[in-house]
């Protein structure tokens, strides 16, 4: 089964919304799995670090046309290959549970320097940007992409990690479609996505 998580439209989180998002797989409630997405120039076999984040940052997407639309379909440099990864939805939730916005949120946060300090202490950073249809143009509603640095980091890569994946012949694919002007043969290959089950618990402290 997949899964997704997003937010509503900028500063109005909507969580009726449609949306693409987070993938989860899994068998029963004790191994269940969440696929995201990373990127690597190459397929050394290592968990992908993230090189489109910031320094000392492991950066996970969990949306699929977000990655496509940040690596121009695993075309530009450095960012050649699309892995899948299956975490650990324990894992995964921990990451969220864990997590500050990678920005200051009046309403959210008492004040910026509260946030800071918060930023500061945090294994793991939110930030919602614009998901993306498969022309790669912006939606109204946004998908979540997490950075992960410490202890994050580590358990991700040691304990969280259920398996790895290259999706980028997928991902070529379905480019070769879309640039066909086939959208309709180009969305039956992609990933299928359904909301993940996240409540306020997890989700209250990231929500703009």
């Amino acid at each position: 089964m997949s899964v997704q998580i997003a937010a509503g439209s900028e500063g109005s989180p909507e969580p009726s919304a449609p949306a693409q998002g987070i993938r989860q797989q899994g068998r029963s409630s004790d191994h269940e799995a969440v696929r995201v997405l990373g990127l690597r120039g190459d397929v050394s076999g290592a968990v992908p670090s993230g090189k489109d984040c910031e320094p000392c940052l492991t950066c996970i997407k969990p949306s699929f046309l977000w990655m496509m639309y940040r690596s121009n379909w695993g075309t530009s440099a450095g960012q050649e290959t699309v892995l899948a990864v299956e975490i650990a939805r324990g894992g995964f939730d921990w990451a969220l549970r864990h997590a500050c916005l990678s920005s200051y949120a009046r309403g959210l946060h008492p004040d910026r320097d509260t946030w800071q300090r918060e930023l500061k202490r945090a294994p793991a950073r939110v930030q919602w940007d614009p998901e993306r249809d498969l022309n790669l143009r912006p939606l109204p509603h946004r998908a979540l992409q997490l950075g992960l640095s410490g202890e994050a980091s580590s358990r991700y890569a040691d304990e969280w990690t259920v398996s790895i994946s290259d999706v980028t012949p997928l991902a070529r694919e379905i480019r070769t479609l879309v640039n066909r002007g086939d959208l309709d043969s180009a969305t039956r290959l992609l990933p299928q996505e359904q909301r993940y089950p996240a409540g306020d618990e997890l989700l209250a402290h990231l929500r703009p």
